[in-house]
């Protein structure tokens, strides 16, 4: 079966993002594809470059990029959200003049079409809400 994730929620404040990554690593752990894990509204902060949690803490952006780097998800990242909540990959950062980039590799900017192409491509978009 192929599935497809939208993570909604904040990767420290809420407890999505954390069990979007379980989920996630469920899913393929049984044998099934996970194509893609969009980010939206305050989920965007997965993909965040700068992030420096403590520790003792799991470091969710680094933790999807493992997923990614393993089973070759795409990690996509709506690009309003982004942009309003300041996540801006090279590209954007140089198109609004700002001094550097704050989004991760391998998450990808993208806009909400790919978001549909998801639910009509995938068997399962499952979703993760604070």
């Amino acid at each position: 079966m192929r599935y497809a994730l939208l993570v909604q929620g904040a990767p420290y404040s809420q407890q999505a993002s954390h069990s979007a990554l379980r989920f996630a690593r469920a899913v393929v752990t049984r044998g099934h594809t996970l194509d893609s894990v969009f980010f939206y509204h305050d989920g965007v902060y997965n993909a965040a470059r700068l992030a420096a949690p403590p520790q003792d803490e799991p470091h969710l952006p680094d933790a999807w990029s493992e997923l990614h780097e393993q089973y070759a998800t795409a990690l996509l990242v709506c690009i309003a959200s982004a942009l309003r909540r300041g996540l801006l990959d090279e590209r954007e950062a140089a198109r609004h003049g700002k001094m550097g980039h704050s989004l991760k590799s391998p998450f990808e900017l993208t806009g909400l079409g790919q978001l549909i192409d998801l639910g009509q491509r995938c068997d399962r978009l499952v979703t993760f809400s604070p």
